[in-house]
Protein backbone atom coordinates (compact mmCIF):
# COMPACT_ATOMS: atom_id res chain seq x y z
CA UNK A 1 0.00 0.00 0.00
CA UNK A 2 1.13 3.54 -0.81
CA UNK A 3 0.40 6.52 1.43
CA UNK A 4 -0.45 9.95 0.03
CA UNK A 5 -0.22 12.78 2.56
CA UNK A 6 -2.18 15.73 1.20
CA UNK A 7 -2.43 19.30 2.47
CA UNK A 8 -4.50 22.19 1.16
CA UNK A 9 -4.16 25.92 1.60
CA UNK A 10 -7.35 27.94 1.14
CA UNK A 11 -8.56 31.50 1.02
CA UNK A 12 -11.77 32.76 2.62
CA UNK A 13 -13.99 33.85 -0.26
CA UNK A 14 -17.61 34.95 -0.66
CA UNK A 15 -19.69 33.03 -3.16
CA UNK A 16 -22.20 35.43 -4.70
CA UNK A 17 -24.09 32.51 -6.26
CA UNK A 18 -24.92 30.86 -2.93
CA UNK A 19 -24.62 34.06 -0.86
CA UNK A 20 -22.35 32.21 1.55
CA UNK A 21 -18.69 32.14 2.46
CA UNK A 22 -16.50 29.33 1.19
CA UNK A 23 -12.91 28.25 1.72
CA UNK A 24 -11.56 28.29 -1.84
CA UNK A 25 -8.55 26.05 -2.42
CA UNK A 26 -5.46 27.96 -3.57
CA UNK A 27 -2.74 25.32 -3.22
CA UNK A 28 -2.50 21.53 -3.22
CA UNK A 29 0.56 19.77 -1.86
CA UNK A 30 1.18 16.07 -1.41
CA UNK A 31 3.90 13.59 -0.51
CA UNK A 32 3.74 9.96 -1.61
CA UNK A 33 5.23 7.20 0.55
CA UNK A 34 5.72 3.62 -0.55
CA UNK A 35 5.01 0.55 1.60
CA UNK A 36 8.37 1.07 3.34
CA UNK A 37 7.36 4.67 4.21
CA UNK A 38 9.98 6.11 1.87
CA UNK A 39 9.17 9.33 0.01
CA UNK A 40 8.94 8.38 -3.66
CA UNK A 41 7.25 11.44 -5.18
CA UNK A 42 5.82 14.87 -4.41
CA UNK A 43 3.09 17.10 -5.83
CA UNK A 44 2.71 20.86 -5.62
CA UNK A 45 0.29 23.09 -7.50
CA UNK A 46 -1.07 26.62 -7.10
CA UNK A 47 -4.66 27.26 -8.20
CA UNK A 48 -6.16 30.39 -9.70
CA UNK A 49 -9.23 31.31 -7.64
CA UNK A 50 -12.60 31.70 -9.35
CA UNK A 51 -14.62 33.30 -6.59
CA UNK A 52 -12.38 35.98 -5.13
CA UNK A 53 -9.61 37.97 -6.77
CA UNK A 54 -8.56 39.29 -3.38
CA UNK A 55 -6.47 37.21 -1.01
CA UNK A 56 -7.29 37.76 2.63
CA UNK A 57 -4.63 39.36 4.81
CA UNK A 58 -4.68 36.31 7.08
CA UNK A 59 -4.07 33.97 4.13
CA UNK A 60 -1.14 36.02 2.82
CA UNK A 61 0.40 36.40 6.28
CA UNK A 62 0.01 32.68 6.99
CA UNK A 63 1.23 31.24 3.69
CA UNK A 64 3.27 33.99 2.05
CA UNK A 65 1.47 33.25 -1.22
CA UNK A 66 0.97 36.35 -3.38
CA UNK A 67 -1.30 37.24 -6.30
CA UNK A 68 1.78 37.53 -8.51
CA UNK A 69 2.85 33.98 -7.65
CA UNK A 70 -0.64 32.66 -8.40
CA UNK A 71 -0.82 34.54 -11.71
CA UNK A 72 2.51 33.08 -12.82
CA UNK A 73 2.19 29.50 -11.60
CA UNK A 74 -1.50 28.91 -10.91
CA UNK A 75 -3.88 26.84 -13.04
CA UNK A 76 -7.68 26.37 -12.90
CA UNK A 77 -9.10 24.14 -10.16
CA UNK A 78 -10.40 21.47 -12.55
CA UNK A 79 -6.99 21.11 -14.21
CA UNK A 80 -5.24 20.91 -10.84
CA UNK A 81 -7.62 18.17 -9.68
CA UNK A 82 -7.17 16.24 -12.93
CA UNK A 83 -3.37 16.43 -12.55
CA UNK A 84 -3.54 15.40 -8.89
CA UNK A 85 -5.87 12.50 -9.69
CA UNK A 86 -3.40 11.15 -12.26
CA UNK A 87 -0.43 11.71 -9.95
CA UNK A 88 -2.02 9.96 -6.96
CA UNK A 89 -3.47 7.01 -8.86
CA UNK A 90 -2.64 3.48 -7.75
CA UNK A 91 -4.10 0.08 -6.97
CA UNK A 92 -3.97 0.56 -3.19
CA UNK A 93 -3.55 4.12 -1.92
CA UNK A 94 -4.37 5.51 1.52
CA UNK A 95 -4.93 9.28 1.56
CA UNK A 96 -4.11 11.14 4.76
CA UNK A 97 -4.37 14.71 6.03
CA UNK A 98 -3.86 16.56 9.31
CA UNK A 99 -7.46 16.45 10.63
CA UNK A 100 -10.35 16.00 8.23
CA UNK A 101 -10.75 19.75 7.64
CA UNK A 102 -8.76 19.50 4.39
CA UNK A 103 -11.07 16.74 3.19
CA UNK A 104 -14.12 18.80 4.15
CA UNK A 105 -12.80 21.81 2.19
CA UNK A 106 -12.06 19.57 -0.80
CA UNK A 107 -15.62 18.22 -0.70
CA UNK A 108 -17.09 21.74 -0.45
CA UNK A 109 -15.03 22.85 -3.48
CA UNK A 110 -16.13 19.75 -5.39
CA UNK A 111 -19.76 20.58 -4.62
CA UNK A 112 -19.34 24.20 -5.73
CA UNK A 113 -17.35 23.64 -8.92
CA UNK A 114 -18.30 20.09 -9.98
CA UNK A 115 -21.80 19.76 -8.54
CA UNK A 116 -21.01 16.66 -6.49
CA UNK A 117 -19.72 15.85 -3.01
CA UNK A 118 -18.09 12.58 -4.09
CA UNK A 119 -14.31 12.81 -4.49
CA UNK A 120 -14.09 9.71 -6.64
CA UNK A 121 -10.31 9.25 -6.69
CA UNK A 122 -10.12 8.89 -2.88
CA UNK A 123 -11.07 5.34 -1.94
CA UNK A 124 -9.44 5.12 1.50
CA UNK A 125 -8.77 7.89 3.98
CA UNK A 126 -7.21 8.33 7.41
CA UNK A 127 -7.01 11.37 9.68
CA UNK A 128 -3.27 11.32 10.43
CA UNK A 129 -3.67 13.85 13.24
CA UNK A 130 -6.08 11.53 15.03
CA UNK A 131 -3.83 8.55 14.33
CA UNK A 132 -0.77 10.29 15.79
CA UNK A 133 -2.67 11.39 18.88
CA UNK A 134 -3.93 7.85 19.46
CA UNK A 135 -0.47 6.35 19.08
CA UNK A 136 1.01 9.01 21.37
CA UNK A 137 -1.74 8.36 23.97
CA UNK A 138 -2.84 11.99 23.87
CA UNK A 139 -6.27 12.26 25.46
CA UNK A 140 -8.76 15.09 25.77
CA UNK A 141 -10.86 17.07 23.31
CA UNK A 142 -8.14 19.51 22.24
CA UNK A 143 -6.49 18.73 18.92
CA UNK A 144 -2.71 18.87 18.73
CA UNK A 145 -1.29 21.18 16.08
CA UNK A 146 1.13 19.81 13.52
CA UNK A 147 4.01 21.91 14.85
CA UNK A 148 3.33 20.84 18.45
CA UNK A 149 3.12 17.19 17.47
CA UNK A 150 6.47 17.45 15.68
CA UNK A 151 7.97 19.12 18.74
CA UNK A 152 6.70 16.31 20.98
CA UNK A 153 8.28 13.77 18.62
CA UNK A 154 11.59 15.69 18.50
CA UNK A 155 11.21 16.42 14.80
CA UNK A 156 12.95 19.64 13.75
CA UNK A 157 10.85 22.25 11.97
CA UNK A 158 13.56 24.92 11.72
CA UNK A 159 14.15 24.51 7.99
CA UNK A 160 10.48 24.21 7.02
CA UNK A 161 8.14 26.93 5.81
CA UNK A 162 4.97 25.86 7.58
CA UNK A 163 1.56 26.65 6.09
CA UNK A 164 2.78 25.95 2.61
CA UNK A 165 1.07 22.79 1.41
CA UNK A 166 4.08 20.68 0.43
CA UNK A 167 6.15 21.67 3.47
CA UNK A 168 3.28 20.70 5.77
CA UNK A 169 3.00 17.35 4.00
CA UNK A 170 6.66 16.56 4.65
CA UNK A 171 6.15 17.27 8.34
CA UNK A 172 2.93 15.25 8.52
CA UNK A 173 4.73 12.35 6.87
CA UNK A 174 7.56 12.52 9.41
CA UNK A 175 5.08 12.52 12.30
CA UNK A 176 3.28 9.55 10.78
CA UNK A 177 6.52 7.63 10.29
CA UNK A 178 7.58 8.33 13.87
CA UNK A 179 4.49 6.69 15.38
CA UNK A 180 3.69 4.16 12.64
CA UNK A 181 2.44 0.77 13.77
CA UNK A 182 1.33 -1.59 11.02
CA UNK A 183 -1.06 -3.30 13.44
CA UNK A 184 -3.06 -0.15 14.22
CA UNK A 185 -3.35 1.68 10.90
CA UNK A 186 -6.24 -0.42 9.60
CA UNK A 187 -8.39 0.51 12.60
CA UNK A 188 -8.29 4.20 11.61
CA UNK A 189 -8.98 3.78 7.87
CA UNK A 190 -12.31 4.92 6.40
CA UNK A 191 -13.54 3.50 3.12
CA UNK A 192 -14.80 6.38 1.02
CA UNK A 193 -18.04 5.71 -0.83
CA UNK A 194 -20.67 8.29 -1.78
CA UNK A 195 -22.27 7.99 1.66
CA UNK A 196 -18.95 8.81 3.34
CA UNK A 197 -18.59 12.08 1.43
CA UNK A 198 -22.28 13.00 1.76
CA UNK A 199 -22.01 12.52 5.52
CA UNK A 200 -18.90 14.70 5.62
CA UNK A 201 -20.59 17.47 3.65
CA UNK A 202 -23.79 17.42 5.71
CA UNK A 203 -24.22 20.28 8.16
CA UNK A 204 -26.40 19.42 11.19
CA UNK A 205 -28.94 22.03 12.23
CA UNK A 206 -31.41 22.64 15.07
CA UNK A 207 -35.11 22.02 14.51
CA UNK A 208 -37.28 24.95 15.61
CA UNK A 209 -40.68 23.63 14.48
CA UNK A 210 -42.30 21.22 16.97
CA UNK A 211 -43.90 19.04 14.29
CA UNK A 212 -42.01 18.06 11.15
CA UNK A 213 -41.30 15.01 9.04
CA UNK A 214 -38.18 14.47 11.15
CA UNK A 215 -39.54 14.87 14.67
CA UNK A 216 -42.86 15.37 16.49
CA UNK A 217 -42.41 16.96 19.89
CA UNK A 218 -46.01 16.29 20.89
CA UNK A 219 -45.63 12.54 20.40
CA UNK A 220 -42.42 12.33 22.40
CA UNK A 221 -42.23 10.94 25.93
CA UNK A 222 -40.91 12.88 28.90
CA UNK A 223 -40.05 11.19 32.20
CA UNK A 224 -40.12 12.75 35.63
CA UNK A 225 -36.56 13.30 36.91
CA UNK A 226 -37.78 12.56 40.47
CA UNK A 227 -39.76 9.32 40.12
CA UNK A 228 -39.08 8.40 36.47
CA UNK A 229 -42.81 8.19 35.75
CA UNK A 230 -44.23 9.48 32.48
CA UNK A 231 -45.22 13.16 32.58
CA UNK A 232 -48.00 15.03 30.79
CA UNK A 233 -47.43 18.15 28.74
CA UNK A 234 -49.33 21.09 30.27
CA UNK A 235 -48.54 23.87 27.79
CA UNK A 236 -47.71 24.51 24.17
CA UNK A 237 -44.06 24.67 23.21
CA UNK A 238 -42.21 27.94 22.70
CA UNK A 239 -38.83 28.27 21.02
CA UNK A 240 -36.24 29.83 23.33
CA UNK A 241 -32.58 29.95 22.24
CA UNK A 242 -33.28 27.31 19.57
CA UNK A 243 -34.77 24.94 22.16
CA UNK A 244 -38.38 23.97 22.78
CA UNK A 245 -39.64 25.16 26.17
CA UNK A 246 -42.90 23.96 27.75
CA UNK A 247 -44.41 22.76 31.02
CA UNK A 248 -44.74 19.13 32.06
CA UNK A 249 -46.43 17.70 35.14
CA UNK A 250 -46.00 14.43 37.01
CA UNK A 251 -49.20 13.05 38.59
CA UNK A 252 -47.32 10.48 40.65
CA UNK A 253 -45.16 12.93 42.63
CA UNK A 254 -47.36 15.98 41.98
CA UNK A 255 -44.53 18.14 40.65
CA UNK A 256 -44.29 20.42 37.65
CA UNK A 257 -41.25 21.15 35.51
CA UNK A 258 -40.01 23.44 32.79
CA UNK A 259 -38.91 21.12 29.99
CA UNK A 260 -36.21 22.17 27.56
CA UNK A 261 -35.71 20.05 24.45
CA UNK A 262 -33.08 20.71 21.81
CA UNK A 263 -33.58 18.67 18.61
CA UNK A 264 -30.66 18.50 16.20
CA UNK A 265 -31.09 17.13 12.68
CA UNK A 266 -28.07 15.05 11.72
CA UNK A 267 -27.21 13.00 8.66
CA UNK A 268 -28.53 9.86 10.37
CA UNK A 269 -31.66 11.32 11.96
CA UNK A 270 -32.46 13.48 15.00
CA UNK A 271 -30.56 13.68 18.28
CA UNK A 272 -32.34 15.01 21.36
CA UNK A 273 -31.11 16.82 24.44
CA UNK A 274 -33.70 17.03 27.24
CA UNK A 275 -33.51 18.97 30.49
CA UNK A 276 -36.13 19.36 33.25
CA UNK A 277 -36.12 22.23 35.76
CA UNK A 278 -38.51 22.03 38.72
CA UNK A 279 -40.93 24.96 38.94
CA UNK A 280 -41.43 26.83 42.20
CA UNK A 281 -44.77 26.33 43.93
CA UNK A 282 -46.21 29.74 43.08
CA UNK A 283 -45.46 29.35 39.38
CA UNK A 284 -46.64 25.73 39.35
CA UNK A 285 -50.10 26.76 40.59
CA UNK A 286 -50.75 28.48 37.25
CA UNK A 287 -50.68 25.12 35.44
Amino acid sequence: MDYVVVDLEWNNAFDYKTKKGINEIIEIGAVRLNHNLQVVDTFKQLIKPKLSKKLSTRFVDLTGITREEISEYGIPFDRAIADFTRWSAGDDVLFMSWSNSDLYVLVSNYRRFFGTTSVSFIKKYMDVQKYCQNEMKITGKDQVSLAHCAEMLNISIDDLCLHRALEDCYLEAECFKSVYNKNTVADQVSFCDEDFFARLAYKPYLLTVPVSSYYNLYKDEFLCPVCNDRMSRLSDAQVVNSAFKFVCGCKKCNKKFWMFVRARKTYDGVTLSKRAVMMNKSRAKKY
